[in-house]
């Protein structure tokens, strides 16, 4: 056997492997190729979206938070302020109150002081009469000077 014979006819084997796989394999291989890096780039374009959207939902939470901390603040403000005027409407009734007590307790004193007026004017009264009896030794007849009895209460 040829040595140089051998070694043409490998070439040319390898020359028509290198045209078939350069023919029929290789676009298979490119094109498995080439949608791999497809799907590497869709992957990582998604990857990079995901990555805009976490940094825009974290932002919305962030404002959310931020809004509902306004609100909060705004409410208890707002809870701060009814506080006040109920405690303010809570006084006013209660000073009303007491004004009006006070009123009537005024009242009442006034009454009773007309009332201890009244009494100490009979009590004064029977002891004047009472005095004039021991006084004259006699007895003086109430009912026959009611009427001298009636303006001495009222100078009293």
């Amino acid at each position: 056997m040829n040595i140089n014979a051998t070694l043409i006819a490998q070439a040319i084997s390898f020359a028509i492997l290198i045209g078939f796989t350069v023919k029929f394999v290789w676009p298979l291989l490119i094109d498995a190729i080439d949608e791999r890096n497809k799907r590497i780039a869709d992957g990582l374009a998604a990857a990079d979206a995901g990555h805009r959207a976490l940094h825009e939902a974290r932002e919305r939470g962030d404002l959310q938070v931020r809004e509902s901390h306004e609100r909060a603040t705004e409410i208890m403000l707002q809870a701060d302020k009814r506080v006040a005027q109920v405690i303010d409407e809570a006084k006013a009734n209660a000073k009303a109150e007491a004004d009006r007590m006070l009123a009537a307790a005024r009242a009442e004193i006034a009454q009773e002081a007309a009332r201890a007026r009244d009494a100490l004017r009979e009590q004064v009264a029977a002891l004047a009469v009472a005095g004039a009896t021991q006084i004259l030794q006699r007895e003086v007849d109430a009912k026959a000077h009611a009427e001298l009895l009636d303006r001495l209460k009222k100078q009293l």
